[in-house]
């Protein structure tokens, strides 16, 4: 189950207009930044960036999982964007990515955090998740396809 202080509203874009792997990171990380008091969308894009370059977080069947670890957060956030088009993102298998699950931990982050990351990684490798997120017309829906087992 992912929480309301992971994950909530706010921080879930829906059909999204967006065109290629650095507007999707942008949008992200400004999702992410947005109700938080100490972070700039700016500073979240660098980090997630810096990540990026370590290899891509594109999981395959149209999935990406950025993530980063920053010192301004004391608990896990996460924001989600499904995209109106898939874009390029240089994805394992080549396919482009509709889906995005952007993830920023504490720089402490712990084995919980990998297990997060993990879990994540289980519930897109499910096609019935994935096309109930794909299916999705508003954050209130794909929050539930997040939170159906």
């Amino acid at each position: 189950m992912l929480g309301p202080e992971l994950i909530n509203e706010a921080r879930v874009e829906c059909r999204a207009e967006i065109v290629s792997k650095k507007r999707l990171i942008e949008t992200l990380a400004g999702l992410l930044a947005g109700e938080h008091p100490r972070l700039q969308t700016e500073t979240v894009f660098e980090r997630l960036l810096e990540r990026e370059r370590l290899g891509s977080t594109g999981l395959g069947h149209g999935i990406a999982l950025p993530h980063a670890r920053v010192k301004e957060v004391t608990e896990v956030l996460g924001a989600f964007v499904q995209t109106a088009k898939g874009v390029d993102y240089d994805a394992a298998d080549g396919e482009p990515v509709d889906l995005a699950f952007a993830l920023l931990v504490p720089e402490a982050a712990n084995e919980e955090h990998l297990h997060l990351l993990a879990h994540l990684a289980s519930l897109f490798s499910d096609p019935r998740v994935r096309a109930k997120l794909r299916e999705a017309e508003s954050a209130v829906e794909i929050l539930k396809a997040l939170n159906t087992p």
